[in-house]
């Protein structure tokens, strides 16, 4: 530690006035305590951008007990083990727990590799196990049944013996629901810092044996991915081919609602409903993605509003009619890619080194499509599922009026939805009225109030004493978390008038157009064709806007963080990680993004119509 540089200490955090109650009513282990002012903690904004519901945390807790079992106690890194989390105003921070005695090190490293080199030799056979398991498990909330209380209990309950009355099987589908959420994050972790293990190696001994290579030179050496996270937007870009050689073309127009393109659909007889069919053969499964990243209930999936994907198809369909191709540019990334790793094996001067390198490639060519198609299980298809099913229960506890909307239900958290719904059964059961209308309506108005006001607090990007150096390679190329970066948030005083921001140079090109600043997903449909997005944080989902944008920028992540990964997938100039993009650009201003130095350039003040 320095001594010197300091964010402020999480004991100088104050709750915001008026949401003390709601900052209370968080988990006491997600609170900041006295013992936390000597770690250094950091905004998990690509994951938590947004103040986050109380029920929304169970993706924190769950996501976090999974990755540090795999790290700490299955697969046994070497040098780190599991990420703590607190939560302060709404908000997401989180502390690595690294491994510093060499003894301790040693003994980790004889385990990992006794595990993890038993993935790496087995990973095609353990990935396809992998996907049935998570088949499986969507299966299983699938045929979860129904949230119901009927007033008397049905007949074949009595003629068949069951032997269980319904108050039972609701607080039986409540369980189970958070039991597979929380075995759908152990399976996410199982294979997933293994894979960007296998990458960081590889990327390790580019960055010793090539001194001079830059981070976005290395990750093309693994672009030109297929993985299932990409069908969702080939499957858009197959239904604008549809609809051109249908003739239903016409249909679709830009700032069009979804109601008018399915009313100008049905206008076209039967090569309209032919389009109807193949949008259902789309959306069965590969519409199961949300327009998040996953952590909150209101990033509803495709399937549940289908605005992303068809805001997305009038811009293909004019690409098709002008003749332009609009697919993934898969083999020219993978001529690139060849290319590079050709390039760069001709410079090593040992047979040794040169076999080393070839094995290193290779591994992280076979894991690659993992590290980024689990999100289409995990994070997405059963993550939509499960705040669904919670949904459900919000209905039923607000028809009992515990409070007045079914979403209402997302401001308890996970132990207080499973108390209410206690409540109701106990109240069915004895015929009296339950107690809980009396009690939550008014916590639930507290809790909106403090969302709000969380909203509207600007947070520290960290919170502690600045480490000497940040070694840990994944934090650096997830969330972009640096010395340099911290240095830079910590002059920041919110007065600094320099036009231009750095950042990471996730994919290279350079383009100058008007920025369009979004700061929640509940903006995308703000984007105009050409514009540059400028956002917190991005996701794989939001692939069919890319089509309308010049480039994109992003407050956070590093070089393998999910929004490099799919620009360079796309050929999008991109820089990530600049810390305050969204802070210091405004909607209108022309601006330049240099992909390949990893700068943007506010270029002019003026200001277009938002």
């Amino acid at each position: 530690m320095t001594g010197q540089k300091s964010f402020p200490l999480p004991s100088s955090v104050a709750v915001v006035p008026g949401t003390e109650a709601a900052q209370a009513a968080y988990p006491y282990y997600t609170q900041f305590g006295p013992d936390d002012d000597a770690r250094f903690w950091f905004y998990n904004s690509m994951h938590f951008p947004e103040p986050m519901h109380h029920f929304d945390m169970i993706t924190a807790e769950a996501a976090y007990c999974a990755l540090g079992a795999f790290n700490t106690r299955v697969h046994v890194l070497p040098t780190t083990k599991g990420i703590d989390h607190r939560i302060v105003n709404g908000r997401v921070y989180i502390g690595g727990v690294p491994v510093t005695d060499p003894v301790e090190i040693a003994e980790r490293q004889e385990l990992f590799q006794q595990r993890a080199f038993y993935y790496y030799e087995h990973w095609e056979r353990l990935y396809d196990q992998w996907k049935v398991k998570m088949k499986a498990l969507i299966g299983e909330a699938q045929a979860l049944p129904p949230v119901e209380l009927p007033d008397w209990e049905p007949i074949e309950t009595t003629h068949t013996g069951k032997g269980v009355a319904s108050n039972h099987a609701l607080l039986d589908t409540y369980r189970r629901q958070l039991e597979g959420y929380y075995r759908m994050w152990q399976h996410h972790f199982e294979f997933l810092l293994l894979g960007y293990g296998a990458y960081l190696t590889f990327f390790d001994f580019c960055k010793r044996a090539f001194p001079e290579i830059s981070d976005q030179t290395i990750s093309r050496m693994v672009a030109g991915m297929e993985a299932e996270i990409f069908r969702p937007d080939e499957e858009v870009r197959r239904l604008a081919r549809r609809a051109v050689e249908l003739g239903v073309d016409g249909a679709f127009g830009e700032g069009m609602s979804v109601e008018e393109m399915f009313a100008g659909l049905d206008a076209q007889g039967n090569s309209g409903a032919a389009w109807r069919d193949e949008l259902q053969a789309s959306r069965d499964p590969w519409f199961n993605v949300n327009v998040g990243d996953g952590f909150y209930h209101y990033h509803r999936s495709w399937n549940d509003d289908l605005s992303m994907p068809f805001s997305a198809l009038p811009g293909y369909i004019a690409k098709v009619r002008a003749g332009e191709t609009i697919d993934r540019p898969v083999e020219q990334l993978i001529r690139e890619r060849d290319q590079l790793v050709a390039d760069y094996r001709d410079l090593l001067d040992s047979d040794a080194d040169r076999a080393t390198y070839d094995q290193l490639i290779t591994l992280a060519h076979r894991v690659f499509p993992y590290v980024e198609g689990h999100k289409f299980y995990c994070e997405h298809w059963y993550t939509n599922l499960f705040f669904n099913k919670i949904r459900e229960f919000g209905a039923l506890l607000a028809t009992h009026g515990f409070f007045a909307e079914e979403a209402d239900v997302f401001h308890l958290t996970h132990y207080e939805v499973e108390s209410a719904i206690v409540d109701l059964s106990l109240a069915w059961s004895s015929g009296s009225p339950p107690l809980g209308p009396k009690r939550w309506p008014g916590i639930v108005a507290e809790r909106k109030a403090a969302i709000a006001a969380w909203g509207d607090h600007r947070v520290p990007p960290a919170l502690g004493v600045v480490p000497d150096v940040i070694d840990d390679p994944a934090i650096v190329m997830l969330w972009g978390i640096t010395r340099e970066n911290l240095d830079r948030w910590l002059d920041d005083d919110g007065d600094d008038d320099g036009r231009e921001l750095k950042g990471f140079a996730a994919s290279s090109g350079v383009v100058e157009g008007p920025a369009r600043v979004v700061t929640s997903a509940a903006e995308i449909g703000t984007l105009r064709q050409g514009e540059i997005l400028v956002c917190q944080v991005t996701n794989p989902s939001w692939a069919p806007i890319f089509q309308k944008i010049a480039a994109a920028v992003s407050d956070i992540g590093g070089s393998m963080s999910h929004m490099a990964i799919v620009a360079r997938e796309y050929g999008l100039p991109a820089v990530v990680g600049t810390g305050s993009a969204t802070q210091r650009i405004r909607t209108g201003q022309r601006i330049r993004v240099d992909g390949g130095r990893g700068v943007v350039t506010i270029l002019d003040e003026v200001l277009a119509d938002a």
